[in-house]
């Protein structure tokens, strides 16, 4: 996620740059067969094209953002539960003989974010999982098609487990599965929007409508601005293509570029505030690079 107060210039040129490069070489095409062979198109038409689009556009960009946004609510609600469970580890589970299963709960809830972050960005979960839990720990979660989901099936057994040897009772199991289940729920929503795409028609017709837009918007202002219509309609085609690109940019919040969430950010935080629970040494805050946060 980009974190500077204005997005950098070379992020918009590196987006960008192929269509307006064609785009002001086709200004400067119509400008000069305007000049050797003059033409007029009349404007009304072409204004009513950008008003409409303009509104295409910005339907489809705020639709974009709803997604965006739904998924940081959604891992928002998973770092709630994830503090959530390894304080009930810990309030519940205070006898000696429990520190470790206190332990392995929070280490186990740690490589679960971790595992979900990969899944979600199409990465291999297995290094970052090992990175908490043992081969003989892992092994079972990261063999089943959905990892994630085996570590928090594993966390559930471990809780049954703890019922089964008289150290927390059914009421305090049932709690703790309460909060299990709004974490699978979470993740659910995270799958729905990362293999759900917007509809054909969200992506195909705004691309094509802006482009065909791009081609026209010279032909109707050559009249009008001459001699600078390869600047003048470059810059105009430029803020379509910019608000086009918005869409593409946020439409997958998962997709491990850097307009997406902060997975690692937030993972981090996640990571911090559950070995601070059970006593262990953290490490520090992820730090935006070059004004992005991963």
């Amino acid at each position: 996620m980009i974190v500077d107060a204005t997005p950098r210039l070379k992020h918009m040129a590196g987006e960008v740059w192929r269509p307006l490069l064609v785009l002001f070489l086709w200004d400067v095409i119509v400008t000069g067969v305007y000049y050797f062979h003059s033409f007029h198109a009349p404007a009304l038409p072409l204004t009513l094209f950008g008003t409409v689009l303009a509104l295409v556009l910005g339907f489809r960009d705020n639709s974009a953002y709803q997604r965006w946004w739904e998924g940081r609510v959604l891992w928002g609600a998973m770092i709630n539960a994830s503090r959530n469970v390894v304080r009930m580890a810990r309030n519940y589970l205070p006898d000696v003989e429990a520190k470790d299963l206190q332990r392995t709960i929070a280490l186990r809830q740690i490589a679960y974010v971790h595992a979900l972050r990969c899944q979600l960005r199409r990465l291999e979960p297995g290094p970052d999982v090992l990175r908490f839990l043992s081969a003989a720990e892992a092994e079972p979660a990261l063999a089943r098609r959905n990892p994630a989901n085996g570590l928090l099936d594993g966390t559930g057994e471990r809780f049954a487990d703890a019922r089964g040897r008289g150290w927390i009772d059914t009421i305090q199991q049932s709690a703790v599965e309460r909060v299990l289940v709004d974490i699978a729920n979470a993740q659910g929503g995270m799958e729905r929007l990362k293999n759900t795409p917007l509809p054909n028609q969200y992506r195909f017709f705004p691309s094509f409508f802006t482009r065909l837009f791009c081609v026209l918007l010279p032909i109707g202002l050559v009249e009008t601005l001459g001699l600078a219509t390869p600047i003048g309609s470059t810059i105009a085609g430029l803020m379509f293509l910019a608000v086009l690109q918005i869409g593409d940019d946020l439409v997958d919040p998962f997709s491990n570029t850097l307009h997406d969430l902060p997975l690692n950010a937030m993972c981090r935080t996640v990571e911090i505030d559950l070995l601070q629970a059970i006593g262990d040494p953290a490490p520090e805050p992820l730090q935006p690079v070059k004004g992005v946060l991963w």
